[in-house]
């Protein structure tokens, strides 16, 4: 399979959670529009993971807090900044 077409799958409660499409927001960089499926099941449209605040919006509704263990912890998750290692040198 393409790397393009790569899907990125994580099991979670039994549950297999695939994120189908992402897209990362140029304006807020902590929010991420993304496809999931979970259990071959494509849920709804695009919707927005805000991981500043730890929510979920559906197209033309309010903010929706995540719940333990679902699509939006994963896409947080994944994504989450990577702790600055480097180490300058002596010289």
């Amino acid at each position: 399979m393409p790397v393009a077409k790569a899907q990125m799958c994580r099991n979670r409660d039994d549950h297999q959670v695939c994120i189908l499409k992402l897209k990362r927001s140029a304006k807020n960089y902590w929010e991420y529009r993304a496809t999931v499926s979970i259990d071959g099941e494509k849920q709804r449209n695009i919707e927005v993971y805000n991981c500043r605040d730890r929510t979920l919006t559906r197209k033309g509704k309010y903010p929706i807090p995540f719940q333990p263990d679902s699509p939006g912890e994963l896409v947080c998750q994944t994504f989450q900044k990577q702790i600055n290692t480097y180490k300058p040198s002596r010289w």
